[in-house]
């Protein structure tokens, strides 16, 4: 039998935030700008980084696929969340709803994964410099960006074909602003045991185990940093990768407090505040960290500007 004919549902009504209808067009006005400060700023990072020779090193092209990774996160989520915005609630089909679900997840893990590379090649940059250019190389770098859009996209690929393969004849209303994939399941009137415990298993290679290097790779850059005698060194060092460590400290931050939180006794309106965070927020902090802590960046955004 096809799976596709199990499911019964054919369209999902996206709720939104219903509850603060009377707020829709300040929030419409607010989020049309952010995606539209998001969108600009990974765009000119790219730009930046591909027209300006200086930048065309291993660090700044991992960032490039960083803002790559954040233009494809606020691609899935903004466009649709205006559209719930000025309609109060909306309706998307089911496979749009999968397809949302899938590209916003593999962006996470995409950008998971990224900040775990990134993070290695400031360990090899500060711990091993000698050794640096001859490991870095520009295969070795094409290889692990390959490796990690791989990845992230085939494993998210794995729990979208699970999800539907599931039973869902019950309700189609979800009480969020995008497909997200608790409200997903509780549509489902099939047991979702499996799927859950899969995604959990999967959770490990593609958040813990990058988390945890991550967290390793800066225990082992610290202490060279420290090991370091001229304090001029030691600032450098660590101007180099202060912009990195931001970044993973929101991104993991965020996560930490979205999904480590209770959500037992938790609103709703809560619940969908802290998913704007992820979803919306990090797609426009990312480059701005990075244009304004990084020196080189900020250099190179001036030499394109006055190109024009």
């Amino acid at each position: 039998m096809i799976h596709s004919n199990m499911t019964m549902i054919t369209k999902i009504h996206l709720l939104g935030f219903h509850n603060l209808y009377h707020l829709n067009i300040l929030l419409f006005i607010l989020f049309f700008v952010i995606y539209y400060f998001t969108t600009s700023g990974n765009l000119l990072l790219i730009v930046v980084v591909v027209k300006i020779r200086s930048l065309h090193s291993p660090m700044y092209i991992f960032l490039t696929q960083l803002s790559l990774s954040d233009l494809i996160m606020a691609t899935s989520i903004s466009p649709i969340l205006l559209r719930v915005l000025v309609d109060q609630q909306t309706t998307i089909t089911f496979p749009g709803c999968l397809a949302q679900f899938y590209f916003i997840s593999a962006s996470l893990a995409l950008e998971s994964l990224l900040l775990t590379v990134m993070s290695y090649d400031r360990y090899l940059a500060i711990c091993n410099p000698l050794r640096y250019n001859t490991i870095m190389n520009y295969i070795f770098c094409i290889k692990l960006i390959f490796f990690t859009w791989l990845l992230s996209f085939s494993v998210i690929l794995n729990h979208v074909l699970a999800i539907s393969n599931l039973k869902f004849c019950s309700s189609n209303v979800i009480d969020h602003f995008f497909c997200d994939l608790s409200p997903l399941l509780e549509l489902s009137c099939s047991d979702t045991y499996l799927v859950k415990t899969e995604v959990t298993i999967l959770t490990i290679p593609m958040a813990v185990f990058p988390f945890l290097f991550i967290i390793t790779s800066y225990c082992y850059i610290i202490c060279a940093i420290l090991k370091m005698s001229s304090v001029t060194g030691r600032q450098k060092a660590f101007s180099t990768c202060s912009s990195h460590l931001t970044v993973v400290s929101i991104y993991y931050g965020i996560l930490l407090c979205t999904y480590m939180v209770p959500t037992q006794g938790q609103s709703l309106t809560a619940s969908k505040l802290l998913s704007l965070l992820y979803t919306v927020m990090i797609p426009l902090i990312n480059p701005l960290i990075y244009s304004f802590r990084n020196n080189d960046i900020r250099e190179a955004f001036h030499k394109t500007c006055s190109m024009h």
